[in-house]
């Protein structure tokens, strides 16, 4: 019984020891060579990149442990695996052989590199000039990289232009835990270089859709939902604005925010005025009681001319709209690709405008409204599609802009023109004027100044240079002629073009600060002199006088932005 019981106790105890096969899973002892990296002869600081060699399979371990992609090496099968993993559990996986990456040249040149002889070989990848140091000395073979020399040996140093370096550091042989010598066990979709470099590069920032194919036009009634309903489309003016409200991640500083939108012509043949604007709340009247009743409700600016406009500079009870991207639609892009064909021309499909708005991500978090204009006036009008896109920073509390005041002071552009809000006609007799609270605690103020010039036609401004003066409590603090001689840059994204007969295009005529077909970049004013308080800023700029019933006029839009 005694036998029994000890014979029992055995078989148990034998059943609760891993199998060799499982040992050598779960606890096996392999080669690990950990590499450090040099730039310009500097050491690079954080963890350094390990190399984990079993027999034929390596396993390329990145020291940024928030890497989604594993990267190996199948010596059994000469080829190289990358395997990206996203948060949603799809697996894209592209297998390439050896002999398809950059073959090296083989060089003469020898050293000792952690003690062992290497030779060395040379490669060119992208004009880069690759210089590998590996080894034979050893039975194990690897890079650091899969596409220098995986076919070599070991390699212990790769010299990138001269002046980065990846070298070995030690190699250790020890066990590891099996998520070291993880091999893949799901390649999911195995795909092209192409298609896999894309899921990469989307896989590092995230992506957030406002509009989609959204339709801007006018005169097409579309009913709005009811309420203010979260991530429903609105139409107003005519059908010339969309706007939404959505919900934006938190702002985090370190972070990089840029803003795309994608426009092509659904009928409209000319170039228009474009803005993506946010609609600030939290006052006795918003932009968005404007959209709503009319331009009629909002405050009114009276200027010496005569003539009054609704809702372009901030009061104590109402905020202007936030402009985050000022653009121009380009001349029927799309649309009117096939009926205007020139040999050797190949139209754009579409026109893409992407801007770095990091300076605004503190007021574009949480609940917003962000709309998108485009002045035009017929049914077929505008597509477009806006998305914001947020990259994180290499080093959250040094990268990125620190701005976290955001105010509106001043916008000209009149995204309601449809509904009857007045062109900013203001600058012939006068000066854009407006008085702000600055707060306490506020430093390093700015003003984010955006301007252009309007008048289509031989005297118009639009063709004419203007000087924009800006001024704080009387003290000029900027100026400069905003002028734009490269719009001829961007002619295939303008088949509706009229060609003149010198040979000269519309599209190609130097603008004031704008171009059919492209954004307008915002000057950055800094303001060292201006305190917490009460402050007069002016905008003044020599408007020319109207033609017939031709009128120049000037959008202008100014946001103070600090740290608080």
């Amino acid at each position: 019984m005694k036998k029994m019981k000890g014979l029992l106790a055995w078989i148990c105890l034998a059943a609760a020891l891993p199998t060799a096969a499982q040992k050598k899973k779960t606890d096996s002892t392999v080669a690990v060579i950990t590499y450090g990296f040099v730039n310009n002869g500097k050491p690079a600081g954080g963890e350094g990149l390990r190399m984990v060699v079993d027999h034929n399979q390596v396993h390329i371990q990145p020291g940024d442990k928030a890497q989604k992609e594993q990267q190996y090496l199948d010596y059994n099968n000469q080829t190289t695996l990358q395997v990206l993993t996203l948060g949603n559990g799809d697996v894209y996986t592209l297998q390439k052989p050896f002999s398809e990456h950059p073959q090296p040249e083989l060089l003469p040149d020898t050293a000792t590199i952690l003690g062992l002889p290497c030779k060395k070989a040379k490669l060119f990848v992208r004009s880069n000039t690759i210089e590998v140091w590996y080894t034979n000395a050893l039975k194990i073979k690897g890079t650091p990289t899969l596409s220098y020399a995986p076919g070599l040996g070991l390699v212990l140093r790769i010299v990138r232009n001269g002046n980065s370096e990846t070298i070995a550091r030690k190699i250790e042989y020890r066990k590891v835990t099996p998520q070291e010598l993880a091999w893949p066990a799901n390649k999911g979709n195995v795909v092209n270089d192409a298609a896999y470099m894309r899921a990469v590069i989307d896989s590092r920032y995230t992506t957030l859709p406002v509009f989609e194919q959204e339709q801007i036009s006018w005169g097409n009634n579309t009913p709005n939902p009811e309420g203010e309903q979260l991530n429903k489309t609105y139409h107003y003016a005519g059908g010339t604005i969309i706007l939404k409200k959505v919900k934006l991640p938190e702002w985090k500083k370190g972070y990089n925010l840029f803003a795309e939108l994608v426009q092509y012509s659904n009928g409209d043949a000319y170039d228009r005025t474009g803005s993506v604007f946010m609609v600030p709340v939290g006052t006795d009247t918003t932009f968005l009681d404007g959209l709503k009743k009319g331009a009629a409700v909002l405050p009114l600016y009276h200027a010496r001319n005569g003539k009054t406009y609704q809702g372009m500079v901030k009061t104590p009870s109402f905020t202007p709209p936030l402009e985050v991207i000022r653009f121009f639609t380009p001349f029927g892009v799309r649309q009117f690709n096939n009926q205007v064909q020139i040999q050797g021309y190949h139209w754009a499909d579409s026109v893409i405008y992407k801007q770095d708005i990091t300076e605004l991500s503190s007021a574009l978090q949480g609940e917003v409204w962000l709309g998108v204009y485009i002045g035009n006036y017929d049914k077929g009008g505008h597509k477009v599609s806006l998305t914001f896109k947020y990259y994180p920073g290499y080093d959250e509390e040094e990268q990125g802009a620190g701005t976290n005041f955001v105010m509106p002071v001043f916008n000209t552009t009149n995204v309601m023109e449809m509904a009857g809000q007045e062109y900013a006609t203001l600058f012939d007799k006068d000066s854009l004027t407006v008085t702000v609270d600055i707060p306490e605690g506020i430093k390093k103020l700015q003003l984010r100044y955006l301007t252009t010039g309007h008048g289509g036609w031989g005297g118009g401004d639009e063709f004419n240079p203007k000087q924009n003066e800006i001024f704080v409590d009387n003290q000029r603090v900027y100026h400069f002629i905003p002028w734009r001689t490269d719009c001829a840059t961007y002619r295939y994204s303008n088949p509706a073009s009229g060609n003149f007969g010198n040979g000269l295009s519309s599209s190609d005529l130097s603008r004031s600060n704008w171009c059919p077909g492209t954004l307008t970049t915002p000057v950055f004013i800094n303001l060292p002199d201006v305190k917490p308080g009460k402050h007069t800023f002016k905008v003044a700029i020599p408007q020319g006088l109207p033609a017939g019933t031709s009128q120049s006029f000037w959008n202008v839009s100014g946001t103070l932005l600090g740290e608080k």
